[in-house]
């Protein structure tokens, strides 16, 4: 989660799935034509050794075909993270776990022997694959000041859209030259192969899943291509790849526009929040004002100003968790702000490049056209007739922005997904500011009736972490297939940051 005030330009997504039926024999992969033979050559074996950062934990490489329809061609490294089951005679086989992003480590989340509960580490190798592009694997690296250049999408004029088209060439052509093949082959259709080239690896028959946010959509795609390899699937917060641009803009707008209702209601049923009893909206609406006109200074990094989309991201991020208190204290300091310090003296950067895998895997798994200018322009307008005080979800705002100008067609573009083979647990707050809760929805109709919907009541993205009636209800299903009995679980009412 990045810092109140600090523009945000993608934000974290997540994923949860997991999938139980009796295994069958592996089928050919008749997509290249190839017999399974042949494709293990693509992938040679994991080379293990004791994580830098914790040596309980087993981190590894497995080379891999930048491009799966070459299985001979050139190859990257990608590097994976088991953490062992702690009862291995008893243990139910391999969990691979993925948090999202695009461009979340995973190996980070297999190193966090606090994520999920005791028992669950207990039963389970937990395996992370940072996906190619992501983290330790062949990252897609850009210059850290053309990354930071990026403008706001609320663009007012034909030129800024045109600025934007020039930018987002300008980026991909920087990024590609830096990170070579992998950029063009960053797609999570590609990622999928990787994981069943870790499964045959791993000498396992079928494996677990876990994913959140944008690992869900991992998950759906690797239980579609290979359902007689899956024994459990769970998604957490859903992305649903068959939405089209106007519902991948709309539901979420409609999503990030609650968010922020549900945080003016709560605010005034709490009597810890600083802004109780003043109108919030209309507060809002005077910070818009003054952001758009350049006159905002950002109260966490006075005297630096922030505009309309750093202040709308701002609420969007605290919204995560979400992080309501401290969202309150920033609006009221941005509203009533206190004596400007004196301007800082710009401090140097020390890194030249950074990780920046987002606009390469979105715009190679989303077709996301909106008819230039005018169609852009008039999205914008009822994306704010349907989201006031939010105008669009930033994230997805991002995501169609990023794609703009680009001459590639998606690889991976979105389809409904097909019915499930076995039982999927599809989970999703009510009021998740990322993941729309009608994409969880539709992503369960079309999983079909070995689908189960498990509604959180309540706020934030990842809905896992934020309640032990969700976290319960997974794990059972994780350890045992038992679905849940009941639709929903209970909302929990967040604390104070730092109260437990």
């Amino acid at each position: 989660m990045r810092a109140l005030g600090r523009p945000v330009t993608a934000a974290i997504l997540t994923l949860t799935t997991f999938l139980g039926y009796a295994p069958q024999p592996a089928r050919a992969d008749r997509s290249i034509g190839v017999p399974p033979r042949v494709l293990r050559l693509g992938a040679d074996p994991i080379r293990w050794s004791p994580c830098p950062e914790d040596e309980r934990v087993q981190c590894g490489l497995m080379r891999v075909p930048v491009d799966w329809t070459v299985p001979l061609g050139p190859q990257i490294d990608v590097q994976l993270a088991r953490s062992p089951a702690g009862d291995q005679a008893g243990k139910l086989g391999v969990l691979m776990v993925n948090p999202g992003g695009p461009g979340v480590s995973a190996v980070n989340l297999a190193l966090d022997h606090d994520f999920f509960d005791p028992e669950v580490n207990r039963r389970f190798d937990i395996v992370g694959i940072d996906p190619r592009g992501v983290g330790r694997s062949a990252p897609i690296l850009c210059d850290q000041n053309l990354v930071d250049a990026k403008p706001s999408p609320l663009y007012a004029t034909e030129a800024e859209f045109q600025k934007a088209e020039e930018y987002n060439r300008k980026l991909a052509a920087d990024c590609a030259g830096r990170s070579g093949p992998v950029y063009e082959h960053a797609d999570t259709g590609s990622v999928v192969r990787d994981m069943e080239a870790a499964r045959m690896a791993l000498g396992v028959d079928r494996i677990s899943f876990f994913g959140a946010s944008y690992g869900t959509l991992l998950g759906q795609l690797y239980a579609e291509r290979y359902p007689d390899r899956v024994r459990a699937l769970v998604l957490d917060s859903v992305m649903d790849h068959s939405a089209d641009v106007d519902a991948f803009l709309g539901q979420t707008a409609d999503a990030v526009q609650a968010a922020f209702d549900q945080f003016v209601a709560w605010c005034g049923r709490d009597a810890k929040c600083v802004l109780r009893g003043r109108d919030i909206r209309a507060m809002w609406a005077e910070l818009m004002q003054r952001a758009t006109a350049g006159d905002l200074a950002d109260p966490y990094d006075p005297p630096s100003k922030i505009g309309a989309w750093e202040l709308i991201s701002a609420a969007f991020s605290a919204f995560y968790d979400p992080q309501w208190y401290s969202f309150a204290h920033y609006l009221k300091e941005a509203y009533d702000p206190a004596p400007t310090p004196a301007a800082r003296r710009a401090v140097p950067r020390l890194e030249d490049l950074t990780p920046h895998s987002f606009p390469a895997v979105i715009c190679q798994d989303w077709s996301l056209p909106v008819g230039g200018f005018t169609g852009y322009r008039d999205r914008l307008r009822a994306l704010a007739g349907r989201a006031p005080q939010m105008r669009a979800s930033p994230l997805a705002l991002t995501a169609v922005s990023s794609c703009l100008g680009r001459d590639a067609e998606p690889v991976n573009p979105q389809r409904p997904i097909p019915e499930a083979a076995g039982p999927v647990l599809v989970v999703n707050s009510r009021y998740d500011p990322a993941t729309a809760y009608p994409w969880a929805q539709q992503v369960a109709r079309q999983l079909g009736p070995s689908a189960r919907l498990l509604t959180y009541q309540g706020w934030g993205h990842v809905a896992y972490k934020h309640s032990t009636c969700v976290s319960a209800a997974t794990d059972r299903f994780l350890l045992d297939l038992t679905l849940p009995s009941g639709p929903t679980c209970p909302a929990v009412e967040p604390k104070p940051f730092g109260v437990g």
